[in-house]
């Protein structure tokens, strides 16, 4: 399975101390997680602010980037994916990463992406309900 990871999701399971969660879902045999230099660079914007920083130590930021490029695999956007339903277009890089690798999933806490339910033949879930039903 392709997976696509949100920014929200990596940050959140810094701050609740649950990365060894997501080191085993990216090193499970039957999945495959992207992801790209637009995420990346979320992720360190995100976290590196003040308000994050105080519940996320700076080495669990460091831990994650160490996950994210060793057991993900790093792709380029290839095509800028268009969706007229979507709110906030910061998050249209996902959906472009999604339509280049042609993901199956993207695991997403995110309500406006959420609301999508799909894109292309994408499928936005959260994490909770990707981990029970496809796991």
């Amino acid at each position: 399975m392709k997976i696509i990871i949100d920014t929200n999701l990596w940050i959140s399971l810094i701050i609740g101390k649950r990365l060894s969660e997501m080191r085993t879902l990216c090193n499970h045999k039957s999945v495959v997680v992207y992801i790209c230099d637009e995420l990346l660079t979320e992720f360190m914007r995100i976290a590196s602010c003040d308000r994050i920083k105080k519940y996320a130590p700076e080495e669990r930021t460091k831990e994650t980037m160490n996950l994210m490029c060793v057991s993900c695999k790093k792709v380029a956007i290839e095509n800028k994916a268009v969706s007229h339903l979507l709110r906030d277009t910061n998050d249209l890089y996902l959906l472009s990463l999604a339509d280049t690798i042609g993901a199956d999933y993207i695991l997403t806490g995110d309500k406006d992406l959420l609301t999508l339910q799909t894109h292309n033949k994408t499928k936005i879930v959260t994490y909770n309900e990707f981990v029970t039903q496809y796991l």
